[in-house]
Protein backbone atom coordinates (compact mmCIF):
# COMPACT_ATOMS: atom_id res chain seq x y z
CA UNK A 1 0.00 0.00 0.00
CA UNK A 2 1.28 3.60 -1.20
CA UNK A 3 1.80 6.90 0.68
CA UNK A 4 -1.70 8.79 0.47
CA UNK A 5 -1.67 11.21 -2.68
CA UNK A 6 -5.38 11.97 -2.62
CA UNK A 7 -8.12 12.67 -0.36
CA UNK A 8 -11.69 13.22 -0.59
CA UNK A 9 -12.92 15.58 2.83
CA UNK A 10 -16.71 15.31 3.12
CA UNK A 11 -17.24 18.30 5.70
CA UNK A 12 -19.53 18.53 8.55
CA UNK A 13 -20.93 20.41 11.44
CA UNK A 14 -18.55 18.40 13.70
CA UNK A 15 -17.95 14.76 12.15
CA UNK A 16 -15.96 14.83 8.93
CA UNK A 17 -15.47 11.89 6.80
CA UNK A 18 -11.88 11.21 4.67
CA UNK A 19 -11.12 9.13 2.17
CA UNK A 20 -7.40 8.84 0.78
CA UNK A 21 -6.03 7.44 -1.87
CA UNK A 22 -2.61 6.90 -3.23
CA UNK A 23 -0.67 6.89 -6.96
CA UNK A 24 -1.89 3.93 -8.29
CA UNK A 25 -5.95 4.87 -6.64
CA UNK A 26 -6.13 1.90 -3.94
CA UNK A 27 -7.32 3.50 -0.82
CA UNK A 28 -5.22 3.97 1.94
CA UNK A 29 -7.14 5.74 4.24
CA UNK A 30 -10.78 5.34 5.14
CA UNK A 31 -11.95 7.21 8.61
CA UNK A 32 -13.90 9.53 10.23
CA UNK A 33 -12.70 12.92 11.91
CA UNK A 34 -13.93 15.56 15.06
CA UNK A 35 -13.65 18.97 14.08
CA UNK A 36 -11.49 19.40 16.45
CA UNK A 37 -8.90 17.10 15.10
CA UNK A 38 -8.86 17.99 11.56
CA UNK A 39 -6.21 20.35 10.98
CA UNK A 40 -3.46 17.81 13.64
CA UNK A 41 -4.34 15.07 11.00
CA UNK A 42 -3.55 16.68 8.47
CA UNK A 43 -0.11 18.11 9.62
CA UNK A 44 1.12 14.58 10.02
CA UNK A 45 0.21 14.04 6.45
CA UNK A 46 2.64 14.36 3.25
CA UNK A 47 1.74 17.65 1.03
CA UNK A 48 -1.19 15.81 -0.81
CA UNK A 49 -4.24 16.85 -3.27
CA UNK A 50 -7.61 17.14 -1.46
CA UNK A 51 -10.87 18.07 -2.71
CA UNK A 52 -13.51 19.25 -0.63
CA UNK A 53 -17.13 20.77 -1.76
CA UNK A 54 -17.59 24.21 -2.01
CA UNK A 55 -20.23 24.14 0.88
CA UNK A 56 -20.39 26.13 4.15
CA UNK A 57 -17.21 26.52 5.79
CA UNK A 58 -15.39 24.80 2.88
CA UNK A 59 -13.50 28.09 2.19
CA UNK A 60 -11.89 28.08 5.61
CA UNK A 61 -10.97 24.61 5.73
CA UNK A 62 -9.52 25.74 2.36
CA UNK A 63 -7.71 27.76 3.82
CA UNK A 64 -6.35 26.09 6.60
CA UNK A 65 -5.30 23.26 4.85
CA UNK A 66 -3.38 25.10 2.28
CA UNK A 67 -1.29 26.77 5.12
CA UNK A 68 -0.14 23.17 6.09
CA UNK A 69 1.45 22.63 2.47
CA UNK A 70 -1.74 20.66 0.61
CA UNK A 71 -3.03 21.48 -2.31
CA UNK A 72 -6.96 22.23 -1.92
CA UNK A 73 -9.54 22.48 -4.39
CA UNK A 74 -13.16 23.38 -3.92
CA UNK A 75 -15.58 21.24 -6.60
CA UNK A 76 -19.69 22.42 -7.06
CA UNK A 77 -21.54 19.57 -5.17
CA UNK A 78 -23.92 19.60 -8.00
CA UNK A 79 -21.02 18.68 -10.20
CA UNK A 80 -19.77 15.46 -7.81
CA UNK A 81 -22.89 13.94 -7.36
CA UNK A 82 -22.08 12.29 -10.60
CA UNK A 83 -19.43 10.74 -9.16
CA UNK A 84 -21.82 9.39 -6.48
CA UNK A 85 -22.11 5.44 -6.09
CA UNK A 86 -25.27 3.88 -4.18
CA UNK A 87 -26.96 5.41 -1.54
CA UNK A 88 -25.60 8.22 0.16
CA UNK A 89 -23.78 8.66 3.10
CA UNK A 90 -20.54 10.52 4.27
CA UNK A 91 -18.25 7.46 3.50
CA UNK A 92 -19.50 7.33 -0.39
CA UNK A 93 -19.48 10.74 -0.57
CA UNK A 94 -16.16 11.16 0.54
CA UNK A 95 -15.27 8.40 -2.25
CA UNK A 96 -17.28 10.66 -4.67
CA UNK A 97 -15.36 13.41 -4.03
CA UNK A 98 -11.81 11.92 -3.93
CA UNK A 99 -11.89 10.26 -7.60
CA UNK A 100 -13.95 13.96 -8.90
CA UNK A 101 -10.84 15.75 -7.71
CA UNK A 102 -8.67 14.38 -10.31
CA UNK A 103 -11.08 14.52 -13.12
CA UNK A 104 -9.29 16.64 -16.04
CA UNK A 105 -12.61 17.79 -16.76
CA UNK A 106 -13.72 19.23 -13.41
CA UNK A 107 -14.82 22.72 -13.06
CA UNK A 108 -13.59 24.36 -9.57
CA UNK A 109 -14.21 26.86 -7.39
CA UNK A 110 -11.59 29.41 -5.99
CA UNK A 111 -10.91 29.74 -2.35
CA UNK A 112 -12.33 33.06 -1.00
CA UNK A 113 -9.50 34.85 1.23
CA UNK A 114 -11.00 36.61 4.93
CA UNK A 115 -11.30 40.01 3.39
CA UNK A 116 -13.69 38.37 0.57
CA UNK A 117 -16.00 36.71 2.67
CA UNK A 118 -16.33 39.63 5.36
CA UNK A 119 -16.80 41.64 2.17
CA UNK A 120 -19.58 39.16 0.80
CA UNK A 121 -21.00 39.50 4.84
CA UNK A 122 -21.57 42.62 4.35
CA UNK A 123 -23.50 42.24 0.74
CA UNK A 124 -25.28 38.97 2.69
CA UNK A 125 -26.41 41.09 5.37
CA UNK A 126 -27.63 43.60 3.63
CA UNK A 127 -29.40 41.73 1.02
CA UNK A 128 -31.26 39.77 4.11
CA UNK A 129 -32.22 43.09 5.49
CA UNK A 130 -33.66 44.37 2.36
CA UNK A 131 -35.82 41.59 2.14
CA UNK A 132 -36.79 42.41 5.60
CA UNK A 133 -37.93 46.01 5.23
CA UNK A 134 -39.74 44.98 2.01
CA UNK A 135 -41.53 42.23 3.70
CA UNK A 136 -42.44 45.41 6.01
CA UNK A 137 -43.38 47.51 4.37
CA UNK A 138 -45.90 44.96 2.42
CA UNK A 139 -47.38 43.93 5.56
CA UNK A 140 -47.77 47.76 6.25
CA UNK A 141 -49.89 48.19 3.15
CA UNK A 142 -51.79 45.61 3.92
CA UNK A 143 -52.93 46.36 7.34
CA UNK A 144 -53.37 50.11 5.84
CA UNK A 145 -55.96 48.66 3.03
CA UNK A 146 -58.46 46.71 5.38
CA UNK A 147 -58.55 50.24 7.18
CA UNK A 148 -58.98 51.82 3.58
CA UNK A 149 -55.91 53.90 3.64
CA UNK A 150 -54.20 53.02 0.09
CA UNK A 151 -50.61 54.91 -1.12
CA UNK A 152 -48.96 54.96 -3.86
CA UNK A 153 -45.86 52.24 -5.33
CA UNK A 154 -42.98 52.44 -3.54
CA UNK A 155 -40.75 53.84 -0.85
CA UNK A 156 -42.60 57.42 -1.10
CA UNK A 157 -45.73 55.69 -0.58
CA UNK A 158 -44.40 54.15 2.67
CA UNK A 159 -43.43 57.21 3.74
CA UNK A 160 -47.08 58.71 3.90
CA UNK A 161 -47.99 55.89 5.43
CA UNK A 162 -45.74 55.92 8.30
CA UNK A 163 -47.10 59.49 8.78
CA UNK A 164 -50.30 58.50 8.80
CA UNK A 165 -49.85 56.05 11.73
CA UNK A 166 -47.63 58.39 13.86
CA UNK A 167 -50.76 61.22 13.61
CA UNK A 168 -52.33 59.98 17.38
CA UNK A 169 -55.12 62.42 16.11
CA UNK A 170 -55.81 60.58 12.86
CA UNK A 171 -59.03 58.65 14.24
CA UNK A 172 -58.80 56.82 10.77
CA UNK A 173 -57.03 53.80 12.97
CA UNK A 174 -58.81 52.20 15.57
CA UNK A 175 -56.39 52.32 18.73
CA UNK A 176 -55.53 48.33 18.97
CA UNK A 177 -54.42 48.74 15.27
CA UNK A 178 -52.43 51.65 16.01
CA UNK A 179 -50.64 49.79 18.44
CA UNK A 180 -49.91 46.93 16.10
CA UNK A 181 -48.75 49.33 13.50
CA UNK A 182 -46.64 51.08 15.69
CA UNK A 183 -44.60 48.26 16.16
CA UNK A 184 -44.33 47.63 12.43
CA UNK A 185 -43.25 51.22 12.32
CA UNK A 186 -40.30 51.00 14.59
CA UNK A 187 -39.05 47.69 12.82
CA UNK A 188 -39.02 49.25 9.32
CA UNK A 189 -37.28 52.76 11.06
CA UNK A 190 -34.58 50.50 12.67
CA UNK A 191 -34.16 48.53 9.69
CA UNK A 192 -34.04 51.57 6.95
CA UNK A 193 -31.08 52.95 9.71
CA UNK A 194 -28.93 49.50 9.90
CA UNK A 195 -29.23 49.27 6.02
CA UNK A 196 -27.68 52.68 5.77
CA UNK A 197 -25.38 52.04 7.99
CA UNK A 198 -23.83 48.92 6.11
CA UNK A 199 -24.11 50.69 2.85
CA UNK A 200 -21.92 53.38 4.53
CA UNK A 201 -19.32 50.67 5.71
CA UNK A 202 -19.40 49.41 1.49
CA UNK A 203 -18.50 52.70 0.37
CA UNK A 204 -15.80 53.40 2.79
CA UNK A 205 -14.73 49.86 1.08
CA UNK A 206 -15.26 50.79 -2.26
CA UNK A 207 -13.33 54.16 -1.80
CA UNK A 208 -10.62 51.94 -0.29
CA UNK A 209 -10.69 49.71 -3.46
CA UNK A 210 -8.90 50.36 -6.25
CA UNK A 211 -10.53 47.23 -8.68
CA UNK A 212 -14.09 48.89 -7.41
CA UNK A 213 -13.57 52.07 -8.78
CA UNK A 214 -12.55 51.04 -11.67
CA UNK A 215 -15.32 48.79 -11.92
CA UNK A 216 -17.78 51.39 -10.92
CA UNK A 217 -17.02 53.61 -14.12
CA UNK A 218 -19.07 51.14 -16.17
CA UNK A 219 -22.62 52.69 -16.28
CA UNK A 220 -25.20 50.64 -14.56
CA UNK A 221 -22.04 49.79 -12.33
CA UNK A 222 -22.15 51.92 -8.66
CA UNK A 223 -20.53 50.89 -5.38
CA UNK A 224 -23.15 48.10 -4.42
CA UNK A 225 -22.68 46.20 -8.07
CA UNK A 226 -18.77 46.86 -7.97
CA UNK A 227 -17.63 45.93 -4.97
CA UNK A 228 -20.04 42.77 -5.02
CA UNK A 229 -17.96 41.53 -8.40
CA UNK A 230 -14.89 42.27 -5.98
CA UNK A 231 -15.56 39.96 -3.23
CA UNK A 232 -17.33 37.31 -5.23
CA UNK A 233 -15.27 37.06 -8.13
CA UNK A 234 -11.85 37.29 -7.01
CA UNK A 235 -10.00 35.27 -9.14
CA UNK A 236 -11.35 37.07 -12.56
CA UNK A 237 -8.20 35.10 -15.04
CA UNK A 238 -10.08 31.95 -13.67
CA UNK A 239 -12.80 32.71 -16.26
CA UNK A 240 -11.32 32.11 -20.02
CA UNK A 241 -13.89 35.04 -21.83
CA UNK A 242 -16.14 37.26 -20.55
CA UNK A 243 -18.94 34.58 -21.80
CA UNK A 244 -17.81 32.46 -19.33
CA UNK A 245 -18.03 34.78 -16.70
CA UNK A 246 -21.79 35.53 -17.70
CA UNK A 247 -22.44 32.03 -17.93
CA UNK A 248 -21.28 31.63 -14.29
CA UNK A 249 -23.45 34.70 -13.28
CA UNK A 250 -26.64 32.78 -15.10
CA UNK A 251 -26.76 35.44 -17.95
CA UNK A 252 -27.22 33.33 -20.84
CA UNK A 253 -30.01 31.36 -23.00
CA UNK A 254 -30.55 28.24 -21.74
CA UNK A 255 -29.71 25.80 -24.36
CA UNK A 256 -31.64 22.59 -25.54
CA UNK A 257 -30.14 21.67 -28.79
CA UNK A 258 -30.47 18.32 -30.32
CA UNK A 259 -29.08 17.04 -33.94
CA UNK A 260 -27.42 19.90 -34.74
CA UNK A 261 -30.42 22.05 -34.16
CA UNK A 262 -29.66 25.37 -31.54
CA UNK A 263 -32.66 25.75 -29.55
CA UNK A 264 -32.05 29.30 -27.38
CA UNK A 265 -34.78 29.43 -24.40
CA UNK A 266 -34.21 32.20 -21.41
CA UNK A 267 -31.36 32.58 -19.14
CA UNK A 268 -30.48 29.57 -17.56
CA UNK A 269 -30.36 31.32 -13.72
CA UNK A 270 -27.94 28.42 -13.05
CA UNK A 271 -25.36 31.40 -11.56
CA UNK A 272 -24.75 33.90 -9.09
CA UNK A 273 -28.11 34.83 -8.00
CA UNK A 274 -27.20 37.81 -6.12
CA UNK A 275 -24.94 39.42 -8.64
CA UNK A 276 -27.30 38.40 -11.46
CA UNK A 277 -30.08 40.88 -9.48
CA UNK A 278 -27.80 43.44 -9.21
CA UNK A 279 -26.56 43.56 -12.45
CA UNK A 280 -29.69 43.40 -13.55
CA UNK A 281 -31.43 46.27 -11.29
CA UNK A 282 -28.50 48.23 -12.56
CA UNK A 283 -29.33 47.46 -16.13
CA UNK A 284 -32.78 48.39 -15.89
CA UNK A 285 -31.21 52.35 -14.13
CA UNK A 286 -29.21 52.81 -17.34
CA UNK A 287 -32.25 51.78 -19.65
CA UNK A 288 -34.32 53.94 -17.49
CA UNK A 289 -32.06 57.01 -18.34
CA UNK A 290 -31.66 56.25 -22.01
CA UNK A 291 -35.51 56.32 -22.10
CA UNK A 292 -35.37 60.09 -21.22
CA UNK A 293 -32.30 61.16 -22.47
CA UNK A 294 -30.70 59.08 -25.19
CA UNK A 295 -27.89 56.61 -25.22
CA UNK A 296 -24.56 56.71 -27.12
CA UNK A 297 -24.88 52.66 -27.51
CA UNK A 298 -26.79 52.29 -30.79
CA UNK A 299 -27.02 48.57 -29.91
CA UNK A 300 -29.22 49.65 -26.75
CA UNK A 301 -31.09 51.90 -28.68
CA UNK A 302 -31.76 49.54 -31.34
CA UNK A 303 -32.02 46.57 -28.88
CA UNK A 304 -34.83 48.93 -26.79
CA UNK A 305 -37.14 49.78 -29.70
CA UNK A 306 -37.91 46.16 -30.43
CA UNK A 307 -37.46 43.79 -27.19
CA UNK A 308 -39.30 44.64 -23.88
CA UNK A 309 -37.76 46.35 -21.13
CA UNK A 310 -36.77 43.48 -19.30
CA UNK A 311 -35.35 41.80 -22.01
CA UNK A 312 -33.01 44.34 -23.02
CA UNK A 313 -32.17 44.72 -19.29
CA UNK A 314 -30.74 40.90 -19.07
CA UNK A 315 -28.88 41.65 -22.52
CA UNK A 316 -27.29 44.89 -21.06
CA UNK A 317 -26.80 43.03 -17.79
CA UNK A 318 -24.43 40.33 -19.83
CA UNK A 319 -22.70 42.78 -21.55
CA UNK A 320 -21.72 44.61 -18.43
CA UNK A 321 -20.41 41.48 -16.87
CA UNK A 322 -18.09 40.76 -19.72
CA UNK A 323 -17.04 44.91 -19.60
CA UNK A 324 -16.30 43.72 -16.02
CA UNK A 325 -14.25 40.88 -17.02
CA UNK A 326 -12.14 42.77 -19.82
CA UNK A 327 -11.49 45.53 -17.45
CA UNK A 328 -10.10 43.82 -14.95
CA UNK A 329 -8.55 40.89 -16.65
CA UNK A 330 -6.00 43.19 -19.39
CA UNK A 331 -5.96 45.98 -16.62
CA UNK A 332 -7.89 48.58 -19.18
CA UNK A 333 -10.61 51.18 -18.27
CA UNK A 334 -14.14 52.01 -19.55
CA UNK A 335 -14.04 53.52 -22.41
CA UNK A 336 -17.02 56.20 -23.01
CA UNK A 337 -18.86 54.84 -27.09
CA UNK A 338 -18.58 58.11 -29.33
CA UNK A 339 -21.56 58.67 -31.67
CA UNK A 340 -20.42 58.23 -35.09
CA UNK A 341 -20.98 60.96 -37.93
CA UNK A 342 -24.43 60.73 -39.78
CA UNK A 343 -23.28 59.06 -42.98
Amino acid sequence: MGEVSTIGLDIAKSVFQVHGVDAHGAVVIRKRIRRAKVLEFFAALPPCLVGIEACPTAHYWSRGLRALGHTVKLMPPSYVKAYLKRSKNDANDAAAICEAVTRPSMRFVATKSEQQQSGLMLHRSRQLLVRQRTMLSNAIRGHMAELGLISAKGRNGTAELLEIIANERDDRIPAVARFSLNVLARQYAVLVAEIGAIEKRIHAWHRSCEASRRLEEIPGVGPIVATALVAEVGDWKAFSSGRSLAAWIGLVPKQHSTGGKDRLGRISKQGNRHLRWLLVAGAMAVIRYARQHGTKRLWLARLMGRRPAKVAAVALANKMARMAWAIMVRGERFKEPRLLPAA
